[in-house]
């Protein structure tokens, strides 16, 4: 079966938290990618831009939060009112801790109480590179 790309799914309760750890046919972790879509109402593009250059950012990097971010993007054409970040992590246990971080950081839950009023909707989407090509 040459060519083929093949994933083992683990599942573990621990704490009663299922954890999903993904393992390439060599059974190492593979990084897993977190992809997340805010759609901002209409209008509030620059409140949120403002806000995130002001104290979202800044306290994300403080806390030490950012290191697992590759970049954050803003929609140019099509659906322009959306705010796309990707995260990289080690594992979905790594992602957990990150995400727990983040929400107990005082710092940013400053920022958050602020910004999720101007958030009409929030997709988020767990990513596997694909086996071929380059990979952040």
């Amino acid at each position: 079966m040459s060519g083929l790309f093949r994933v083992r799914l683990r599942f573990d309760l621990d704490d009663e938290t299922l954890t999903l750890s993904l393992l390439n046919s060599g059974k190492s972790p593979m990084a897993l990618y977190e992809l997340r879509t805010y759609t901002l109402y209409v209008g509030r593009m620059g409140e949120a831009t403002k806000l995130y250059s002001e104290i979202g950012f800044p306290a994300l990097d403080k806390g030490g939060h950012a290191k697992k971010l590759v970049g954050y993007f803003q929609s140019d054409v099509g659906t322009i009112n959306q705010l796309v970040h990707l995260w990289k992590f080690d594992d979905d246990a790594d992602r957990r801790r990150h995400w727990k971080g983040v929400f107990g950081d005082q710092e940013f839950m400053k920022f958050a109480v602020q910004f999720r009023p101007i958030v009409m909707s929030q997709e988020v989407k767990l990513l596997l590179a694909a086996p071929w090509g380059p990979h952040p």
